[in-house]
């Protein structure tokens, strides 16, 4: 089987460093960038780039700021000195953006800075992917990150583009890299309205900075994909690996803040199709000879 990820060497994948740690972020102003400044300044010593002067200034307290655009990559480079991990956050969100938006912010822009990183000795990079990259799936399909890509729009493409890039980065260029396909990233007031149209594909803030968090610390990963999702009781994507890889442990279930599906109790209600799990372990199917030779 193909794996989303390599390790560098042998040992458990998930062992952490608490060494502080610079982090540079590219999009610092923006909605994860700005929320993970405000939680863990107190944490990293934090390097905030952004191409808009004035929503800089609002992240200012948190640490130094660089204006910088991603087409400027020896200003990135200089920023990015001293640096352990690069979080890339930049770019253009919109899933409905044309080619050449694409091509300018999400490909060319992703190369600049993994390029900047590299030659500013980062030992890695945290690469923001997108659900988008594996979007095209039927929508009642739970994508692994063993699974091939299969994009939905550009904007999905030009993460395929930064996922291979992440990983040619690490194999061939030594710079560790993590690429987090990032679902819907909401406040939690954003569950509890009734459209459910987020349900499977949900991340909450404090998750998502939990596992960029973990995904910084975390020594003996080379190169991983992981899915970035709340607990949700139905995901669009499988966290199986990010849980087993870094420690990702979410705190969020969308189905237990939306008011629709919080009165219905799935996690009582629904079945695993399991004798034991559904009952208890005297339904094994080993039960008699476990009686017998227990006896």
């Amino acid at each position: 089987m193909a794996h989303s990820f390599d390790a560098n060497g042998t040992g458990a994948l998930a062992q952490l460093n608490s060494t502080t740690r610079r982090v540079a972020i590219t999009g610092a102003a923006g909605r994860i960038g700005s929320y993970f400044a405000e939680k863990l300044h107190h944490k990293y010593e934090l390097v905030l780039i952004d191409r808009d002067a004035d929503d800089l200034q609002k992240v200012a307290s948190y640490g130094k700021t660089v204006l910088a655009e991603l087409s400027e990559i020896d200003k990135l480079a200089d920023a990015f000195q001293g640096a352990d991990t690069l979080i890339h956050l930049a770019g253009n969100p919109d899933p409905g953006q044309t080619w050449s938006s694409v091509v300018d912010n999400n490909i060319t822009g992703t190369y600049n800075a993994f390029v900047a990183a590299k030659v500013a000795g980062c030992r890695r990079i945290i690469y923001a992917s997108s659900i988008h990259a594996v979007s095209g799936y039927p929508k009642d399909v739970q994508v692994k990150t063993s699974e091939p890509v299969n994009p939905g729009d550009l904007y999905g493409v030009s993460k395929c583009f930064g996922e291979a890039l992440g990983r040619y980065m690490a194999n061939q260029e030594g710079v560790s890299v993590i690429a987090l396909r990032i679902g819907a990233f909401q406040p939690e007031s954003s569950a509890e309205k009734p459209d459910l149209g987020i349900m499977h594909g949900w991340v909450s803030r404090r998750d998502l900075i939990q596992l960029m968090e973990k995904c910084i610390d975390v020594e003996n990963v080379r190169f991983a994909v992981l899915h970035a999702l709340s607990d949700n009781t139905f995901k669009r994507l499988d966290i199986s690996d990010a849980r087993e890889l870094v420690g990702y442990a979410p705190e969020d279930n969308f189905s237990e803040s939306n008011p629709l599906i919080k009165e219905l109790h799935l996690d009582e209600q629904l079945l695993t199709h399991s004798g034991v799990q559904d009952g208890d372990a005297s339904r094994s199917g080993l039960r008699d000879d476990l009686q017998e030779l227990n006896a």
